[in-house]
């Protein structure tokens, strides 16, 4: 009988196995750009594919690109917005019907519509 039998074999122990990473993603560089790479990898104490994990997963990146139709939209409330920047500009003089609070409330409005259909955050 083996002497280690029902004893722990001792070593590193077995970690989580969703947590390992046994999938390669290649990305094929120049060499100014493994240099680039690998200088930002030291100043900040990792490895090359440590930075390079961490940039792409906890980067926030730019918006996508608003789509045509909203940057058409976009367009429109634009021209509108500035037509009401008249009306409200002319009852702040005195010389319209309509009231100024309720212009500029349509304008802020407008203004959150505009930066919604481009992806903003408010």
């Amino acid at each position: 009988m083996n002497g280690r039998q029902g004893k722990d074999k001792g070593g590193r122990p077995k970690g989580d196995p969703a947590a390992v990473r046994d999938i390669t993603i290649g990305v094929r560089v120049n060499a100014a750009e493994r240099e680039a790479l690998n200088r930002k990898a030291r100043h900040m104490g990792m490895s090359p594919s440590q930075w390079l994990r961490t940039a792409a997963l906890l980067r926030k990146l730019p918006p996508t690109p608003a789509p045509k139709a909203n940057r058409e939209a976009y367009g429109e409330l634009t021209r509108l917005a500035v037509s009401i920047n008249q009306l409200a500009r002319a009852a702040n003089e005195g010389r319209a019907v309509v009231s100024p609070s309720l212009l500029l409330g349509v304008r802020k409005e407008i203004i959150q519509l505009q930066r919604a259909l481009l992806g903003e955050e408010p």
